[in-house]
């Protein structure tokens, strides 16, 4: 046992029981994080505009504060970016994270000094957590791959300009920097395929042991590797026992990465975001990922199907129910209020509070009304899969209104690594699930409006070469599940 995996296992003992403390007074936790935002924004220009000092209740905040996405609370972030102080949050932001666009371009989402504990200790924590429950710490003695953008970081108002996982970077323990890979040098490169490259000539002879990335990079990283090699991952890394992942569901991906590694693996899966880390898995035992509750940011819970009425529910951790699709709503000490980040969410425990991310508002297919949702395909996909076999490189969905001939009908684009024996079945099983999950999809099936799925296969490197089309090849792209038109269905065919 390495020095830093010995002292690593009372470390995790330690944050367990602080973990405990908190997750075990939800609703107590949520109403003292309210009650400090409150106060700290104040004398702020935002909390001045919204009456801050008047607010004594989520019901006051409510009727003074309403839910907004970027673009409305732009006016607030231009000014911030332009070095005014005190108008989100006391102070200026030490940091502007980067991240994509919207209507009107790039986003710059402010981190402030104290909010930065939120998404270091948020990772930090998922690893801790894992350390406690299996008692394997042996990963932290290894090499660790966290790769991220670019930690270059530009300087406009006094504030650091970059990508959060460029940000993030700086912030890793120094105890676990000479362990990290690859070198800065290479997180610097911006050509994603040559850096992609570049990690496997810097990590094909090392120890390595865990390896985190979305998993449709981290799959391209260990083809390159069986293309240098020959040999399966487990081979080349003998030792790699950990898989940390975010920003998409792993499953679909599952079968074709143990594929690859040659056996099967722990994972770990964290809820990231430029506007806060909200959550991660901290069982692996139990479906969902704890939600952080007393990291400087309150949650406000819309039921999906009101997210875009004038005066929404607004509901607080303990008002949610089981198995609802919920908007989730942030306000934070980086100075969001209000904030609508875009993803849907489900509680799948109450005790401790665990989620799912059940899909992005902006990302459903509705085109005859059924609202289908990235949780409900993925769902499909993997039941299919667990029935008739078969490995997924990746997959989207997308409405055919207008077919040359018979009814309209979803299509499914699926890059297959290794295909389904009979396909007319695995598509079969893929319809049989969504209309099991989706009662408007069934009506719309029955009713001869629409005709059961139907798979498109695409090459294995169709979706690869869609995010170079698109100038987003890289670790952070993800790809839509699913789409309401077929911007991404036009490429693929």
């Amino acid at each position: 046992m390495g020095i830093r995996s010995f002292f690593a296992k009372p470390l995790a003992a330690w944050t367990a029981r602080q973990t405990k403390a908190w997750s075990s007074r939800p609703a107590e936790t949520q109403q003292q994080v309210f009650d400090e935002l409150i106060a700290g924004a104040k004398q702020t220009s935002f909390g001045k505009d919204h009456y801050f000092g008047a607010i004594r209740s989520h019901s006051d905040f409510v009727k003074r504060v309403p839910i907004r996405d970027y673009e409305e609370l732009k006016p607030y972030f231009e000014r911030t970016a332009n070095g005014e102080e005190n108008v989100l949050w006391p102070g200026k932001p030490l940091y502007l994270a980067k991240t994509s666009g919207t209507t009107s371009g790039a986003k710059y989402i402010p981190i402030t000094r104290d909010s930065i504990p939120n998404h270091i200790n948020g990772a930090k924590n998922a690893l801790l957590s894992y350390v406690h429950e299996t008692g394997n710490a042996s990963f932290v003695d290894g090499k660790l791959i966290f790769l991220s953008g670019s930690p270059e970081l530009d300087f406009k108002n006094g504030i650091h300009v970059g990508r959060l996982s460029g940000i993030s970077n700086h912030f890793v323990p120094s105890y676990l920097r000479t362990n990290q890979m690859p070198s800065y040098e290479t997180n610097c490169i911006d050509d994603w395929e040559t850096k992609v490259d570049t990690v496997v000539d810097e990590t094909l002879n090392e120890h390595m042991t865990l390896i985190s990335g979305i998993p449709s990079w981290v799959q391209m990283y260990f083809d390159k590797i069986k293309e240098r090699t020959g040999k399966p991952i487990k081979d080349v890394f003998p030792d790699f026992s950990l898989f940390v992942y975010g920003g998409v569901n792993f499953e679909p991906y599952r079968a074709k990465m143990e594929a690859s590694i040659g056996k099967k693996i722990d994972s770990i899966e964290l809820f990231p975001a430029s506007e806060g880390f909200f959550a991660y898995q901290d069982k692996q035992t139990e479906k969902g990922m704890l939600l952080i509750l007393n990291a400087g940011i309150f949650y406000e819970f819309v039921p999906a199907d009101e997210i875009h009425n004038e005066s929404p529910t607004r509901l607080t951790i303990g008002e949610v129910e089981l198995g609802k699709n919920y908007a989730l709503i942030v306000s934070n000490n980086a100075g969001l209020w209000g904030y609508n980040i875009g993803d849907m969410i489900q509680f799948v425990t109450k005790d401790p509070y665990r989620v799912i991310v059940s899909g992005r508002i902006k990302h459903f297919t509705s085109a005859f009304g059924e609202h289908v949702i990235a949780k409900e395909v993925e769902t499909a996909l993997n039941a299919s899969l667990a029935q008739h076999g078969g490995e997924v490189i990746d997959f989207h969905v997308a409405p055919q209104v207008n077919p040359s001939e018979g009814l309209p009908y979803h299509e499914w684009f699926i890059s297959f690594a290794k295909r389904p024996e009979n396909m007319d079945s695995f598509a079969a099983k893929i319809d049989y699930s969504m209309q099991e999950q989706n009662i408007y999809y069934k009506d719309l099936i029955a009713g001869n409006i629409l005709r059961p799925a139907v798979i498109t296969e695409v090459a294995e490197d169709a979706f690869i070469n869609y995010a170079r089309s698109q100038g987003k090849l890289g670790g952070q792209f993800k790809l839509p599940r699913l789409a309401n038109d077929r911007k991404v269905a036009n490429y693929l065919v």
